[in-house]
This record gives structure tokens, C-alpha cells and sequence, in this order.
């Protein structure tokens, strides 16, 4: 029981520490993104995925590995150029906007 309630403000916490971003912020940055994800975050291009609904952390987390060069895959010579200028600032902001729409 000690256990799973550890585990569960753990969680709440870390959860808290990635809703630090700010979707207006996240808006006014997105124009580069739309290009490709569309104005809305969801794209209508199938080669591009939809941002729009996603959870807050995995976008932060994707967007931190495309720019450190973790992140591999078919798309990452697109995407790594296009994070390589944001901060973690704008990347928090950007993922607040995107988790914010409605899927």
C-alpha cells in the first residue's frame, strides 16, 4: 500500500514537472511544425503524424531525442534540423500547445 501511494505522488509529480510548458507560447512557436503537421496538429499528409491529442510527455520526450540525436528513424534528418535551434523552454511550449488540442 506504502508502495503504489510512493509510486502515485511520484507519478503526480512528475506529471506536474512536464505541465510547465505554455500553450499560447506553444501556438505563436508552432508555424514552422504546421508545415509539415498541419495548422491544427493534425496533419493530412499519412507520412507526417498527428500532434494534435498527444500526451504532453511523450511529445517533450520525442522532441528532446530528435534534437539530441537519439531518436532514428525515416523522418529524423527532417525533424533534427528543425529542433536543433529550440530550447527546452520552447519544446515544453510546443508540447503543452499540441497536447492541448482535441485528437
Amino acid at each position: 500500500m506504502r508502495r503504489s501511494l510512493l509510486a502515485a505522488a511520484l507519478v503526480a509529480f512528475a506529471v506536474s514537472a512536464h505541465a510547465a510548458g505554455d500553450a499560447e507560447a506553444g501556438k505563436a512557436k508552432s508555424t514552422n511544425c504546421s508545415i509539415c503537421h498541419g495548422a491544427d496538429g493534425r496533419s493530412q499528409i499519412p507520412m507526417y503524424p498527428k500532434l494534435a491529442g498527444q500526451h504532453q510527455m511523450y511529445l517533450t520526450n520525442a522532441l528532446k531525442a530528435y534534437k539530441s540525436g537519439d531518436r532514428r528513424g525515416a523522418l529524423a534528418s527532417m525533424m533534427t534540423p528543425n529542433v536543433s535551434n529550440l530550447s527546452d523552454q520552447d519544446i515544453d511550449d510546443l508540447a503543452a500547445y499540441y497536447s492541448s488540442l482535441p485528437p
